[in-house]
């Protein structure tokens, strides 16, 4: 762990803006913790493909004529989606109920592993990062969904998720909360003791996110709504947080700490910003203009697609906009596209797909945990102006460490269900497997698994396959009223 870890500065506070932020740091803060469980790693397991893994200078070549072309498809003015685009699309349709065959279920059993080996009995907390016992609302929900998808799956019992879920919630509806408002960005998963970014002992409140609670609020109604005797103990949660101090004027605004003053943020970018509010509408909360996805939006063409981003960015606002995979994916698995438009998942998608019909580098880009420095990034396909840039919260490059993610490929597989997204499926079941889950993704100029394990990482599996056999939204699944 980092006890020098400092919050960031100023400028940069508004960084909460992005869903899983929070966890960002907290890898960070883990540094000496994953290079101490490096070492105990098992070897790198051979790459399934047609071709041999060619020598170092050949991949540093690869990597340098994919460099260029990443720079080449960047064609700022991109082609917008045009109102008629909007309107005119096929209603979205889910594939219906579909039996999970045998290699289906093996994947979500394999995606259990991680929290049967991070679950706190005594708390019903699950803990962030394998082995390490911090973890955040984003994550906690991440928990939910695999705890839901682990009952309807058959995996684990009904007993068992009952008596999981109940103490869950009633942990969420006890926890000390920052100044008594809300919970914090952090807690020690074992002794629930609010901390800062991976100082486990230290008693410490930081502030809130709100993209983290919107997207915990979207599993709360799910709960709430797909068993009726958890509505009492879900209703219990919701009353135990000063949930108005989410929104102001129709945004999303969380809390941070710098130099021991409070800062209140507007929260939220393009992507989850969208995705986290719809959570608190939800619940009745105003957040109209965090749900309008029109009026920041921009476009820009990479490879040939235009895809929407956030105007705010980190010269002009403070907060990186990052256009990655995951508020799209989820929005769709959850919502059924609800919070944003399937036309802008749509270019993201065919971005992404058209970067690997040019380069042949598979491609499924989103936010997570790495199992070497600096131990979090975000795989964007565009953020502050750069195209295809691999960053931290602080915008350090690291393109070098740009990977294939698990949680994509299998979310973007579930909903598509293409040539192109069964490929990247493939690749992570054939690659990614560990003995505590799947791990977080394939690096692609490395040639080597990302071998980070991560409750978000294998949340989303689950969800990703419950979605698949149950053939709707979950929420519409569940019969959450809109």
């Amino acid at each position: 762990m980092s006890s020098d870890f400092k919050p960031p500065p100023k400028g940069l506070s508004a960084l909460a803006s992005v869903g899983g932020v929070v966890t960002a740091i907290v890898a960070i803060a883990l540094l000496n913790f994953w290079s101490s469980r490096l070492a105990q790693n098992t070897q790198t397991p051979a790459i399934s493909t047609s071709k041999p893994v060619p020598p170092t200078v050949n991949l540093e070549a690869q990597a340098q004529k994919v460099a260029k072309l990443d720079a080449d498809s960047l064609v700022l003015q991109g082609t917008a989606i045009t109102p008629s685009e909007l309107i005119g699309k096929t209603p979205f349709t889910t594939p219906g109920v579909q039996k999970l065959n045998a290699a289906d279920m093996a994947a979500a059993r394999q995606a259990w592993l991680y929290f049967q080996n991070n679950w706190n009995d005594n708390t019903g907390l699950v803990n962030s990062v394998d082995g390490f016992a911090a973890v955040t609302m984003w994550d906690q929900a991440a928990a939910c969904a695999a705890l839901v998808s682990a009952r309807e799956l058959n995996i684990i019992p009904a007993d068992q998720f009952e008596a999981k879920m109940i103490k869950m919630l009633q942990t969420l509806a006890s926890l000390p909360l920052y100044k008594g408002e809300l919970p914090n960005k952090v807690y020690n998963a074992k002794t629930l003791i609010p901390v800062n970014y991976g100082q486990l002992e230290k008693k410490e409140e930081i502030g809130w996110s709100a993209i983290d609670l919107g997207r915990m609020a979207i599993w709360l109604k799910i709960i709430e709504a797909k068993y009726p005797e958890m509505r009492s103990p879900v209703q219990a949660v919701w009353k135990h947080w000063q949930v108005k101090r989410l929104t102001k004027n129709g945004q999303m605004y969380g809390t941070a700490v710098v130099k021991n003053k409070e800062q209140y943020n507007q929260e939220g970018r393009l992507g989850y910003e969208n995705y986290a509010a719809y959570g608190l509408k939800l619940w009745g909360l105003d957040v109209k203009q965090a749900l309008d996805y029109k009026s920041n939006t921009a476009f820009v063409n990479l490879y040939g697609q235009g895809i929407p981003y956030d105007r705010r960015d980190a010269s002009n606002s403070g907060a990186n906009n990052y256009v990655l995979s995951e508020p799209y994916i989820l929005d769709g698995i959850e919502t059924g596209f609800q919070a944003l438009p399937k036309a802008y998942a749509d270019r993201i998608l065919a971005a992404q797909e058209a970067r690997y019909q040019a380069t042949q580098e598979l491609t499924a880009l989103t936010e997570d945990n790495l199992d070497r420095a600096p131990y979090f990034v975000y795989n964007s396909l565009f953020v502050n102006g750069k195209a295809w840039a691999t960053i931290t919260d602080t915008q350090e490059q690291h393109n070098d460490l740009r990977f294939l993610s698990a949680k994509a490929a299998i979310g973007w597989h579930v909903l598509y269900n293409t040539d192109y997204t069964r490929t990247l499926a493939d690749t992570v079941f054939n690659n990614l497997k560990s003995d505590k889950g799947w791990y977080n993704g394939l690096y692609e100029s490395l040639h080597q698994p990302n071998k980070a394990l991560t409750a978000n990482n294998n949340g989303v599996i689950l969800e990703s396959l419950l979605y698949k056999q149950v053939g709707k939204p979950l929420t519409v699944w569940a019969g959450v009223k809109n």
